[in-house]
C-alpha cells in the first residue's frame, strides 16, 4: 500500500532507469575508493568454480518498471 502510495506521488517515467543508475554513479564517483565490494563476494568468485554475482545495473535494467 504505501509503495503504491510512492510511485502514484512520485511516477518512474521514460528514462527512469538509465536515470537512476546516472544518480548512482554522480554519488559515487568522487570517492570511488569507497565502492570497494562486499568481501564475501570476492571470495565465492575465489573458491567457487562458476559462481556469478548478481549485477545491480541489470537487475535495474531487467526490472518490470517502466523502461
Amino acid at each position: 500500500m504505501q509503495r503504491e502510495a510512492v510511485v502514484h506521488a512520485h511516477p518512474r517515467g521514460e528514462g527512469f532507469k538509465e536515470c537512476i543508475i546516472c544518480a548512482f554513479a554522480d554519488g559515487l564517483h568522487h570517492r570511488p575508493q569507497t565502492t570497494f565490494g562486499n568481501v564475501k563476494t570476492d571470495v565465492l568468485i575465489d573458491q567457487e568454480p562458476g559462481f556469478k554475482p548478481m549485477n545491480f545495473v541489470e537487475v535495474i535494467r531487467q526490472s518490470p518498471w517502466v523502461a
